[in-house]
């Protein structure tokens, strides 16, 4: 989820610099909400033991 987040937030600032406003205030918004559910699951994760899946 933090890699998701860190993609959108590039996506928002290369449309920031752009112009292209509207599209960098919804690649924001979508960056903003994965890095909060990838923090939540992660603090879940740690609290429960489980380890996600090696990739």
């Amino acid at each position: 989820m933090i890699s998701w987040a860190v993609t959108f937030l590039i996506i928002a600032i290369i449309a920031g610099l752009l112009g292209f406003s509207g599209i960098a205030g919804t690649a924001t918004e979508i960056a903003w909400i994965a890095f909060v559910v990838g923090i939540i699951m992660a603090i879940v994760f740690f609290l429960t033991g489980k380890r996600p899946p090696a990739t």
